[in-house]
């Protein structure tokens, strides 16, 4: 048991008997009163988020999570992964996931957290390296809509770039954003 005062972004607690990531947390301490955190919780189950506020005297039960090492495989209305140790095959939907699935690239290896022997949440990079696939060509002197395309990376994500990235291209991108980092010249 943890005080509401000690609940920290990043952690999994649970509640209402299923475990919930702290995704946002804000401490406030009024002047009149007692303090309190305001959370934004998201059930690791089924990818609900609700916004609860607990008061810092309260308990709050730390969910016993554990990771593990798997690769990535495939997916369909799911997400597929291979324990690299056991080679127990197991998956994640695409609810929990939303969009983090979007950066997931087959066959590389993510730290996949578990609950009560189920899968609940993968760790990705912050930052990741694809290949552009699809990319409109750059009209010469369209920079009025500030010199910036979309384009289609590998993963099937769209990432708004700068005008010079073309086709084939390897760009950096930040997973938790979402935005173009650089070009990398491999």
């Amino acid at each position: 048991m943890i005080k509401g005062g000690a609940i920290e972004k990043g952690m999994y607690i649970l509640f209402k008997g299923d475990p919930y990531l702290v995704a946002e947390r804000e401490f406030v301490n009024p002047g009149k009163g007692a303090a309190f955190t305001r959370c934004k919780l998201k059930n690791a189950k089924n990818g609900s988020v609700l916004k609860e506020t607990i008061k810092t005297s309260d308990n709050v039960e730390e969910a016993n999570v554990y990771d593990r090492d798997a690769q990535y495989l495939y997916s369909d209305e799911a997400f597929h992964f291979m324990d690299v140790e056991t080679y127990d095959q197991f998956e994640i939907s695409a609810a929990v996931l939303s969009d983090k699935g979007g950066y997931l690239m087959e066959g590389e290896q993510y730290r996949v957290i578990m609950w009560e022997a189920e899968p609940i949440d993968v760790i990705i990079p912050m930052k990741i390296v694809v290949e552009v696939t699809d990319a409109p060509d750059a009209v010469k002197g369209d920079t009025v809509t500030g010199a910036s395309k979309t384009v289609v990376v590998e993963t099937g994500v769209s990432v708004q770039v700068p005008i010079f990235i073309k086709a084939g291209d390897k760009i950096r991108i930040n997973t938790e954003s979402g935005e173009y980092v650089e070009r990398v010249n491999e």
